[in-house]
């Protein structure tokens, strides 16, 4: 727990003659949590605890979320010190990855991994699926939409304006016209925060276009994964291999906070109400800390019940009565 990982916390500013900022987003399974503006105010109030000073170190573990998010976390780190870099113990996609392209140095374990950029957009036109009785917006995926357009020019052998427009005009049967809107403005989006990201690193300028390029869509897929040796000897990324006695105190934290939010343990209210119905429930799925800040953490709590309905099957209702940060001392 936290007053286990505060002398660890130390060693790390100690061994990178910095002040460290420790950032994790769950991705336990039904309790995944993405990078959003909330963090914005917890993540100052850390930064006003420690001033301006030379260097920041943020430890870092996410799937990702917003871009616009990411890029002003950026700037709001930069803004309290001269040299800011990033500790990848694991795992760090998406937005997370571009929160790294805004760094002067990343510091890769050798199982930690970068991924694409490419963004999902959310927004209240997206198509609907139904999950447990429930419909539920679905995220459209930037890449995903230009593979459909792709598909059809390079399987098919679609090449005329006509054959495209009709082709894109039957993508707006199952997609909003707005939500391909925001797709594409998306697309443009990303481009550019990564072009204003890599301008902070310390990369060869030949090689912006490529690395942008290939984060955006190159890759294929938006679970490729970018492990220390692509990102550094392909991408050109300024990447730092951590000694053993750095990489042993980044494993115990990260150990410890994948213990602390249960990140390899499923939540499943049915294993939970099959216990206790109904039961109460307290989630920990994200952390901001940082020696002299304490700890903030995103927190969802409530109540699961389960119901036995008239057609014979059972329903599971989950009142949550509480979702948002907290600070710990």
């Amino acid at each position: 727990m936290r007053t286990e990982r505060l002398d660890n916390y130390k060693k790390i500013e100690e061994l990178r003659n910095s002040k460290l900022l420790v950032y994790v987003t769950s991705d336990r399974q039904n309790a995944e949590t993405n990078i959003g503006a909330d963090i914005l105010a917890p993540f100052a109030n850390h930064l006003d605890t420690l001033g301006d000073v030379d260097k920041i170190t943020l430890f870092i573990y996410s799937n990702g979320g917003s871009t616009l998010a990411g890029w002003s976390l950026v700037n709001l780190i930069r803004s309290f010190c001269k040299d800011f870099e990033v500790i990848i113990p694991f795992r760090c996609q998406s937005t997370a990855t571009l929160i790294s392209l805004g760094t002067d140095r990343i510091v890769m374990t050798k199982q930690g991994t970068l991924g694409p950029i490419d963004p999902s957009t959310n927004g209240h036109m997206n198509p609907q699926v139904n999950v447990n009785g429930q419909n539920i917006r679905v995220p459209v995926s930037v890449e995903h939409v230009n593979g459909y357009l792709d598909m059809a020019k390079d399987d098919f052998g679609v090449s005329s304006e006509t054959e495209l427009k009709d082709i894109y005009l039957k993508l707006t049967d199952h997609i909003h016209p707005l939500s391909l809107g925001n797709v594409y403005k998306s697309k443009a989006q990303i481009k550019m925060l990564a072009e204003k990201m890599l301008k902070y690193h310390t990369i060869e300028p030949a090689n912006i276009p490529k690395v942008i390029s290939f984060l955006c869509s190159e890759s294929g897929s938006h679970d490729y994964t970018i492990y220390r040796k692509e990102a550094k000897e392909e991408l050109g990324l300024n990447v730092e291999k951590p000694n053993q006695e750095l990489y042993s105190v980044i494993k115990a934290v990260y150990q410890d906070i994948e213990n602390e939010l249960e990140l390899r343990n499923p939540f499943n209210p049915n294993v939970l109400l099959a216990v206790k119905n109904p039961c109460q429930y307290s989630l920990r799925r994200a952390l901001i800390e940082s020696v002299e800040g304490g700890a903030d953490v995103f927190i969802s709590e409530g109540t699961l019940t389960k119901h036995n309905l008239p057609t014979g099957q059972i329903a599971t209702q989950d009142n949550r009565t509480f979702e948002g940060w907290r600070h710990e001392i």
